[in-house]
Parts: C-alpha cells; sequence; structure tokens
C-alpha cells in the first residue's frame, strides 16, 4: 500500500538523518553505538528517543564580554588573577592551573563562604540580600515551581524592581515545565525581566530536548553569589508529603568570585534573550583577589572538550587524603569509574554517600551495578536512606571542598550546562567534613560480602539496565 511505503521510507531517512547527526557528534563510542544500533532496530522509536534524550552537543555563539575591556583593565584583571593563583599553597599550585586550563576560566578568590544545608536557611539568607540589593539581582534556577516557596522570592524580587533595582530570572523551559511564564507578569510589569533558557525553539531553529540547563546560580550587586543544588519549591523544604523529608546544600560566597559567577550568568543569558550583560557596573572590581582561593568549574554541550569530567578527573588525580563525594544521582561512565578506582588504589580515602531514598529508582539500580568494581579498588560506598539526599559536594584532602550543580552522572559531567565551585577554605571544608561524618553513620554501608547476597531479581535488574548507563 502507497501509505505503508510513504510510512516505512519516511521511518528510514529520519533513521538516516539521526545517524548522520549522531555520527557528526563524535561521542564516546560506547554510547555511539548504543544509539545507532537504536536508531537502526527502530527507525522510529529509536529516532525519536535520539533526538528527545541523545543528542547532547549544542552550538551557540558565546558573550565574550572581555573583548570590549580597555587594555589597562584587561591587565588589571591578569595580575588580580596572577595574584590569587599565588595565594594557592605551593602543593596545589599545579591543580589551580590544571582547572583554569580545563574550563577556561582563570582562579578566582572568596572573601567568605558560608554553608546552608536547609533550604530555610538559603530561601532566607537570598531573601537577605535581595531586600538589601542596590542595583541588580540575577537569578538562576532549574526548577521553580508556583507554591509558596515561589511565590515569596518572586514577591521580594517584584519589590526589588520597584525600588530601581536591575532584576532578571532565568529558567530552564523543561526543569520549570510546570510554571506559567505569567508567574512572572508582576516582575515584567515592575521593570524586572525574565525568560527561559530556551533550547526547543522551532523559530529559533532550536529542537534539543535532551539539553537542559542544570545551574543554580544566583548573583546580588556582583558581590555575593550562591551556587549549589537547591532550586525552589516546597519540596526543598521537605513540605511536600509525597516527597517527605529532604537534604541539600547551598553556599553563599561572597569577594571576586562573584564576577566570575556574573559571566556564567551573563553568557547563559546572552544565549536565551540576545541581551548583552557587559557594563563594567555588573562587574565590580576589587582591591585585593579575595582571601581564600577558588576555581570557578562550569560545563556544558556547548564545549566539546567536556571541563566538568575533565575537572573531576584532575581532582581526583591530585587527592592525596582523602575524597569524599556527595551526589544525588550516581551513574558513573567510563572515565569517571576509573579515576575513582585509581584514587582509592592509591590509598586515598575515597567515600561516595549515594541516596536510597530516591524519586528515579532506575537510575540508583544502574548506579549499583558499579559497586562491585568500586569496592574492589578500595571505594567505600554509603546508601542515605533517611531523606531524598540531593546534595552535590566534596571534601578533598584538608582544606578544599566543592559544591555546585553537578551529579556523579553523565548527564552532569557531559551532557547539562552545570556550574560548581572548588575552593581552598579550611573552615567550610571541615564543617562539610563532620557533615559527611554524620551522614556516613547514619547511612548503611555497602559491605561486598552481603552486597554480593542481595536477590538474584535485584542483581538481573541491574544487569538489564547497565547497558543504559552511557545513554543516560
Amino acid at each position: 500500500m502507497p501509505s505503508l511505503t510513504f510510512f516505512t521510507v519516511f521511518g528510514y531517512l529520519l533513521a538516516l538523518v539521526a545517524a548522520v547527526h549522531l555520527l557528526s557528534l563524535r561521542k564516546n563510542p560506547a554510547s555511539t553505538l548504543a544509539w545507532l544500533w537504536g536508531i537502526l532496530l527502530f527507525p522510529y522509536l529509536g529516532a525519536l528517543l535520539y533526538w528527545a534524550i541523545g543528542a547532547d552537543r549544542l552550538r551557540r555563539k558565546r558573550l565574550r564580554r572581555r573583548a570590549g575591556f580597555a587594555a589597562f583593565r584587561r591587565d588589571r584583571l591578569r595580575g588580580r588573577n596572577q595574584k590569587a593563583l599565588e595565594s594557592v599553597p605551593p602543593e596545589d599550585a599545579g591543580l589551580a592551573r590544571v582547572l583554569a586550563r580545563l574550563t577556561g576560566i582563570p582562579p578566582t578568590g572568596v572573601d567568605s563562604l558560608r554553608l546552608l544545608h536547609t533550604a530555610d536557611a538559603f530561601y532566607d539568607a537570598l531573601l537577605a540580600r535581595v531586600e538589601a540589593a542596590r542595583h541588580h539581582v540575577h537569578i538562576q534556577f532549574f526548577i521553580w515551581r508556583e507554591d509558596e516557596a515561589g511565590r515569596r522570592l518572586r514577591d521580594a524580587l517584584v519589590a526589588a524592581a520597584r525600588r530601581g533595582v536591575v532584576v532578571r530570572v532565568l529558567l530552564d523551559e523543561i526543569g520549570s515545565v510546570l510554571l506559567a511564564a505569567s508567574h512572572f507578569r508582576e516582575l515584567v510589569e515592575a521593570g524586572g525581566e525574565f525568560s527561559w533558557f530556551q533550547t526547543i525553539s522551532p523559530l529559533r531553529r532550536r529542537f534539543l530536548f535532551n539539553l537542559r540547563n542544570h545551574r543554580k546560580v544566583q548573583i546580588v550587586d556582583g558581590a555575593v553569589a550562591f551556587v549549589g543544588g537547591m532550586n525552589v519549591g516546597r519540596e526543598y523544604q521537605g513540605l511536600d508529603p509525597k516527597v517527605g523529608p529532604w537534604r541539600d546544600l547551598q553556599a553563599e560566597l561572597t569577594g571576586p568570585v562573584a564576577c566570575a559567577l556574573q559571566e556564567s550568568f551573563a553568557d547563559d543569558w546572552f544565549y536565551a534573550t540576545g541581551r548583552k550583560v557587559v557594563e563594567a557596573c555588573y562587574y565590580p572590581e576589587s582591591a585585593a583577589p579575595g582571601k581564600f582561593p577558588c576555581l570557578v568549574v562550569a560545563g556544558g554541550p556547548d564545549d566539546p572538550s567536556a571541563p566538568m569530567q575533565t575537572s573531576i578527573v584532575a581532582i581526583l588525580a591530585h587527592a592525596t587524603r582523602r575524597a569524599w563525594f556527595t551526589t544525588g544521582y550516581f551513574v558513573p561512565n567510563g572515565v569517571t569509574l576509573i579515576a575513582l578506582q585509581l584514587c582509592a588504589a592509591r590509598g586515598v580515602d575515597v567515600r561516595l554517600l549515594i541516596t536510597e531514598k530516591t524519586d528515579h529508582p532506575g537510575l540508583l539500580r544502574i548506579g549499583r551495578s558499579f559497586y562491585d568494581e568500586l569496592m574492589a579498588a578500595g571505594v567505600r560506598i554509603f546508601e542515605y536512606s533517611l531523606a531524598l539526599n540531593h546534595t552535590k559536594a566534596a571534601v578533598i584532602d584538608e582544606d578544599w571542598l566543592l559544591v555546585g550543580s553537578a551529579n556523579l552522572d553523565n548527564r552532569s559531567l557531559r551532557v547539562n550546562f552545570e556550574l560548581s565551585t572548588f575552593t581552598r577554605y579550611p573552615a567550610a571544608a571541615a564543617e562539610l567534613a563532620a557533615r559527611l561524618e554524620e551522614d556516613f553513620s547514619a547511612s548503611t554501608e555497602i559491605i561486598p560480602e552481603n552486597f554480593a547476597r542481595r536477590p538474584r531479581f535485584e542483581r538481573a535488574v541491574e544487569a538489564t539496565l547497565r547497558p543504559f548507563a552511557p545513554l543516560l
């Protein structure tokens, strides 16, 4: 029948286009082969799934703010960055240079760093900064709920805009898919700005359902910034009975690091709106480089070098005493798996805190399929079940801590837009280490002998799901 012939031919043409696009991305061989088989064996379903969750590269024009700076300003910035690098202890200076080279973001500094372990503490701190803002407030989240938490922050932003503060809000359109743009109508009427970070926009030739902006960063007056894993919604406060208790982390930082984070926001805002945030008033200069050295680690599908992934590998390779990670989702790719194994094999105390109470049980089972290999190398694994632990953080050796939006999974390290800060701040590192010690004690440590006795059904499920790891 002609209609059946057309349907068949169209299906294989769709598969051909998807296959050509897949090969052009030069993804890792395992992921490429898995997708290629799916596309060719199931022309319609495989191709549609590929366009939905398989494409992991995006080309975009980037905002080059520094290109318009006067020569003396560029020299001053270069000198301040060099001072920040000089403040790093000699044994860590090599790592700082490597991370700066991998990310393309010069070393910077922080004057203070405060860990906010609950959503209530974070929201109160952010609202206080918004209410005290004098010039601008830039807000970026992955998820924003239209509930009491969302309305409270929106109303504070509206009040700031009405008193003349420049307010910009940027949200991922899929992460916040249940939120209507009309939620920010009052903010726009007050003079503020709102935009989706659109990777799905047919009018702008964007059809990338899979590429999400997972960053959570907020900057106030170019002097204060918040980074971490928290979004806006009552579930993050533990108030959603369907989710239950929630654990997370956001960090409040002051100092020159705010300008480095401002550049990340400005780049994303430029992609989303086409409007530039380049005026010097958004990047206030400070005479000092900051009391503590800090590296901003940002990655996304627009950078084929995968700086988030390579930075994690570099950090693990540098660790000499401990590398304690807590992650909301754990689906390691081959690179992450080997880096963890090698770090533990060198005698480093490598620990993973993984949430057992999860909103994605399939991902937990995929992660468990890697436990045997990690434990054989000396990695200690703890599963936390008292709450949904959404925290993305790490303590490296005695003085360094990593706080941000990236999980230890392929999506965070290679596909999503993510942002973290890696800071040498002894007091905060000790605080986070103490917190993790409490969590390890409250968790179930995975013991190889006990893990080997888990039900055959569980092992079968893990083995069945594991081949999907490169696709997630």
